[in-house]
């Protein structure tokens, strides 16, 4: 499932050919994906300007000027691909439609986004721009890693008494929002924690040693377009490239990366989800 840096990288792409758009016409082409769609969807859609796009945790916010915020959700293979305009350096040309087009967003500077998803686990809802915050989806979210309300004094307080793993921890969306598998993976690797520590046995130095790691490691990830390993793509079709920069996440039997450690990446399953870790340095 994408995570906080392909859904932020998406924003990005489709911010180009949306923002301060009209949407001319949107075509909805299934009556629902995970969950049914708003009713009247394409109509409310319609004729509406898009007038800001934000990310919170891993859903993509766009905001229209008829007061609603379209929630898009990309589940696990959910792609947004963007088309009759220039997305970096290439010019995309408007492709045959595909079978799992479901919603095609025609914009008003001739931009096509298609929201194309092989196992429709993804969602679209609609809601008050005031009050989306408040949405079943969003109200529970614990703050943004890379916002300024995420600090060492925070994630102190949040940890405290927490008697689950680490790393099961990180991965709760009520205390950090947008961190997934891989990059929980990479930010214990980083911080030679292992992810089977208790998070209430960590020390406000090992506390206060993973906040900047993880900002570190989405801001890498989000430069290098997230992580492609399976479905996600970038809003030209492009595959993200920071899996190729992976020191721990799906290194399974490969020495550690670290200098001087002669250890060897073993995997282990918690709560159902893949952890990679080096049991030598990792304590």
């Amino acid at each position: 499932m994408p995570e906080l840096p392909e859904v932020e990288t998406v924003r990005r792409g489709i911010e180009s050919a949306m923002q301060g758009q009209v949407i001319t016409g949107a075509e909805v082409n299934r009556p629902d994906l995970r969950w049914p769609f708003p009713p009247n969807m394409a109509k409310r859609l319609s004729g509406a300007r898009v007038v800001g796009l934000r990310r919170r945790s891993k859903y993509i916010l766009i905001d229209l000027d008829s007061d609603e915020t379209l929630i898009v959700h990309l589940g696990m293979s959910g792609r947004m691909l963007v088309s009759g305009t220039q997305i970096s350096q290439f010019y995309q040309h408007h492709p045959a439609p595909k079978k799992h087009d479901h919603v095609v967003f025609h914009m008003e500077n001739g931009a096509r986004v298609t929201f194309n998803d092989a196992r429709r686990f993804g969602a679209m809802d609609l809601a008050s721009t005031a009050a989306v915050e408040q949405h079943k989806l969003l109200a529970l979210l614990g703050p943004e890693p890379l916002g300024n309300s995420f600090d060492e004094t925070y994630l102190i307080g949040a940890l405290s008494g927490k008697n689950s793993p680490i790393k099961s921890t990180l991965l709760d969306q009520r205390i950090i929002a947008g961190l997934g598998n891989i990059y929980v993976c990479e930010v214990l690797f980083r911080a030679k924690i292992s992810p089977m520590t208790k998070a209430s046995e960590l020390s406000k130095l090992q506390i206060g040693k993973i906040v900047p790691i993880i900002r570190e490691v989405l801001e890498e990830a989000i430069l290098a377009g997230g992580s492609s390993l399976k479905d996600y793509r970038q809003t030209g079709g492009e595959l993200g490239y920071f899996q190729h920069t992976f020191r721990v996440y799906d290194q399974e039997n490969q020495l550690c990366s670290s200098v001087g450690c002669t250890g060897v990446i073993v995997r282990v399953i918690q709560a159902g989800r893949s952890s990679y870790y080096c049991p030598r340095c990792q304590r």
